[in-house]
C-alpha cells in the first residue's frame, strides 16, 4: 500500500469536500438567510463537541487495527477488541445523543439569540441535529477499522460521495420541500444514516474471520483494558483539542445574534480549509509509523515523518500564506458581498496564520502516536488549555472573532517554537533544528516574502472576476514557490522547469 497514493487519494478527497463546502455556501445564505444558516454553523459545532465522549476510542481502534496488519497481535485478541468496543461506542452514542435531545429547549431558547427564526422550528432542529451527530459519532469506530487497514483509497472516494449527497443533495432536498432549517437538517439525518451503514459494511468486509479453533469471540471489556492509558491520553489531548478549537465558536455563538454568528462561521470555515488540507497527510502518516515502529524500522520512520513535515510546509503553508495576504480578493470573489468581505476578512487572516501554525505544531503528535506513549503531548496540551482557553474566553468576549484570532496566532505560535522542540529534543536528539531548517524555515520564508510582495499589487477594489484572478495567482505562485524551496521537491520542480523550456 503505498504511502504516497494514500496522501494523494486523501488530498483528492479532502479538497473536493472542502472546496464543494465552501463554494456552496453563498447559495445556502442566499435561500436560507443568514440566521438560518446560523444553525447550519452552530450544528457543526456540535458536531465537534461531541467528539469529547470519544474517549480516545476511534484513533486508539485505527492504531490497532494497524498493529494488526502489522502482524503484531492475532485476530482473535483484534476481533475481541473489536466487538468490546463496538458496545463502547453503541452505549455513548446512545447516552449522549439522548441528552443533546433532552437539551434541545434550553439550547435554543436560552442559548440561541434567535431572532426571526421561531423558537418552535429551532428547538426541532436541535432535535435532530442531536440524532444525527450521535449517528455520525458512531461512524467513527468503522472509519478507524478502515483507515488502520489503510484502505485510504476506498474512504476517500466514500467521503466525497458522502459529501456529494450532504452538500449537493440538500440543494435539490430544498428545492423539492423548502429552504428551511427543518428541510436541512432531515436530509442531513438521513446522509448520517446512508453514512454509517455503509461504512459498517465494510468495516465488516475488513475483519479477519473467525478463528479456526474455535475459540469464542465473547462479549467482554477486558481487551480494552490494556489499551486505557492510551486511549484516556489521546481523550485527553482530543478534549483539549475540542477546547482549544471550538471554544471561541461556543462562546460566541451565546454572545452573537444568530445572523451575526452565522457571517462569523464563514470565516472560520474558510480558514478551517488549511486544517482539512493537513487531514490527509496525518491520516496516511499514523497508520504508516505506527507499523515502522512496530517493525522497527527506526531510519524509514525518520524519513517519513521529514517527508511528511515538508509536504505540509509546502501545501499547507501556501494556502495559509494566500489566505492570510489576501482575504479581501478571495471573500468579495467568492461572496460578492463587500460588507461581509470587509467584516470577515481580518478573523480570517488570523485563523488562517493560527491554523498553518497548528498544522505543523502538530508533527510531535505523529512520533508518540506511533510508539504509544502520548505522555508529553498530554503535558503540552495540558499547559496549553490552561493558558488558551481562559485568554480566548476573556478575548472573545471584550472583542468578539478578532480578539480570539489573535489569541489563537499567538499561542499557536508559541507552541510550535517552545514545546514541539523541546518533544523532538526528548524523542529524537539532534532532530529539532534540522527539521524546523529544512522542513519548514527553508520553505515558509520564501512563500511568505512572495506572497506578500505579490498582495501590494492589489490595487484596491476590484471585480469579483478580477478579485478572484488575484487571488488564484497569488495562491500558484506561493505553491510553486514554496515547492521549489522544498529540499525533496526542488529536484522535481527544477526537472519540470527544464523540460518545459527546453
Amino acid at each position: 500500500m503505498s504511502l504516497k497514493r494514500n496522501i494523494a487519494a486523501n488530498y483528492a478527497s479532502q479538497l473536493y469536500t472542502t472546496l464543494i463546502g465552501i463554494v456552496l455556501v453563498p447559495l445556502y445564505l442566499q435561500h436560507m438567510g443568514s440566521e438560518a444558516y446560523g444553525l447550519v454553523g452552530f450544528f457543526a459545532m456540535l458536531q465537534a463537541w461531541f467528539n469529547l465522549l470519544d474517549l480516545g476510542l476511534t484513533p486508539t481502534i485505527a492504531r490497532e487495527s494497524a498493529r494488526f496488519h502489522g502482524g503484531a497481535m492475532t485476530a482473535l485478541a483484534y476481533r475481541r477488541l473489536y466487538r468490546s468496543l463496538s458496545l463502547v461506542f453503541l452505549v455513548i452514542a446512545v447516552a449522549g445523543g439522548a441528552a443533546l435531545f433532552a437539551l434541545s429547549g434550553t439550547v435554543a431558547t436560552r442559548w440561541l439569540n434567535l431572532g426571526q427564526l421561531a423558537a418552535s422550528d429551532v428547538v426541532a432542529a436541535v432535535q435532530v441535529m442531536a440524532l444525527c451527530v450521535a449517528l455520525r459519532w458512531m461512524g467513527g469506530l468503522y472509519r478507524g477499522v478502515v483507515s488502520g487497514s489503510e484502505r485510504l483509497v476506498w474512504l476517500s472516494g466514500f467521503n466525497a460521495v458522502i459529501a456529494t449527497l450532504r452538500f449537493v443533495g440538500v440543494l435539490l432536498s430544498m428545492w423539492l420541500w423548502g429552504f428551511t432549517p427543518a428541510v436541512f437538517f432531515w436530509h442531513q439525518l438521513a446522509v448520517a444514516a446512508v453514512e454509517v451503514a455503509w461504512l459498517l459494511a465494510m468495516c465488516h468486509a475488513l475483519l479477519p474471520a473467525a478463528p479456526a479453533t474455535g475459540e469464542a469471540i465473547g462479549w467482554s471489556f477486558r481487551p480494552v483494558q490494556p489499551l486505557l492509558k492510551f486511549s484516556l491520553t489521546i481523550a485527553f489531548t482530543s478534549s483539549v483539542w475540542v477546547l482549544v478549537t471550538q471554544t471561541d465558536k461556543l462562546i460566541l455563538s451565546g454572545i452573537l445574534p444568530l445572523a451575526e454568528y452565522g457571517y462569523f462561521t464563514l470565516a472560520v470555515l474558510v480558514a478551517g480549509g488549511i486544517t482539512v488540507v493537513s487531514g490527509p497527510i496525518s491520516m496516511a502518516l499514523l497508520p504508516r509509523m505506527a507499523r515502522l515502529h512496530s517493525e522497527g524500522q527506526a531510519a524509514e520512520l525518520r524519513s517519513v515523518y521529514n517527508q511528511a513535515a515538508q509536504m505540509v510546509s509546502v501545501v499547507v503553508g501556501a494556502i495559509a500564506v494566500t489566505l492570510a495576504v489576501c482575504p479581501e480578493s478571495l471573500l468579495f470573489a467568492w461572496s460578492g458581498d463587500r460588507e461581509l468581505t470587509d467584516a470577515t476578512a481580518p478573523i480570517l487572516r488570523l485563523y488562517a496564520v493560527g491554523n498553518g501554525l497548528l498544522a505543523l505544531g502538530a508533527f510531535p503528535y505523529y512520533l508518540q502516536y506511533a510508539r504509544g506513549d502520548l505522555r508529553y503531548h498530554l503535558i503540552g496540551n495540558l499547559a496549553l488549555v490552561v493558558l488558551l482557553i481562559p485568554a480566548i474566553v476573556l478575548a472573545a468576549v471584550y472583542a468578539g472573532g478578532i480578539g480570539a484570532g489573535w489569541v489563537w496566532v499567538g499561542m499557536n505560535a508559541a507552541y510550535l517554537l517552545v514545546w514541539v522542540a523541546y518533544v523532538h529534543g526528548k524523542l529524537e536528539p539532534g532532530l529539532h533544528w534540522s527539521w524546523m531548517r529544512s522542513n519548514v524555515v527553508t520553505i515558509l520564508l520564501p512563500t511568505l516574502a512572495v506572497g506578500w510582495l505579490l498582495s501590494l499589487m492589489r490595487d484596491g477594489p476590484q471585480s469579483r472576476l478580477q478579485e478572484l484572478g488575484h487571488a488564484a495567482a497569488v495562491g500558484t505562485v506561493c505553491m510553486l514557490v514554496a515547492a521549489a524551496a522544498s529540499p525533496s521537491l526542488r529536484p522535481t520542480v527544477c526537472r519540470a522547469i527544464r523540460s518545459r523550456w527546453a
